[in-house]
């Protein structure tokens, strides 16, 4: 014969406990941070090409090196990591000067870093990056 059960409020009330003890952990998980890359910024220099590969005006993503450049004027460049601030997944394409990323539908302005839309609230951080010779290279000198 089995022994008593709980009461069927007590079991209720467990499992709504329980149920709101995750959703706590998964609000907790929503926050803005640098993502899941020890780095996600480069330690060293990066040559990404030529320099007239990034449109005045307009910008081009990186993937492999995860960054973007943007370029706005003749001979002026910015560069940010392309790793999204929310959960660390790379930006997966730009529509103009506006990074898309396919996690969780973050957008950023890649002219500036801003975070545009949500989740992710802090902005890509910012990559140095020069043009010597005709190729861009990004991070820190050698």
């Amino acid at each position: 014969m089995p022994g008593p059960s709980a009461p069927r409020r007590t079991v209720l009330k467990g499992a709504a406990l329980a149920g709101a003890a995750g959703l706590g952990a998964a609000a907790c998980s929503t926050e803005s941070k640098l993502g899941h890359a020890d780095t996600p910024t480069p330690t060293a220099s990066v040559d990404l090409g030529p320099s007239d590969a990034v449109p005045v005006g307009g910008a081009k993503l990186y993937r492999e090196q995860r960054l973007v450049v943007s370029c706005p004027a003749k001979g002026e460049y910015k560069a940010f990591s392309a790793q999204c601030t929310h959960a660390g997944c790379l930006l997966e394409k730009l529509e103009g000067t506006v990074g898309d990323c396919p996690c969780h539908g973050s957008k950023f302005d890649v002219t500036t870093g801003k975070a545009l839309h949500g989740p992710a609230t802090v902005p890509l951080p910012e990559v140095p990056v020069t043009a010597e010779d005709g190729k861009l290279v990004a991070g820190p000198k050698s």
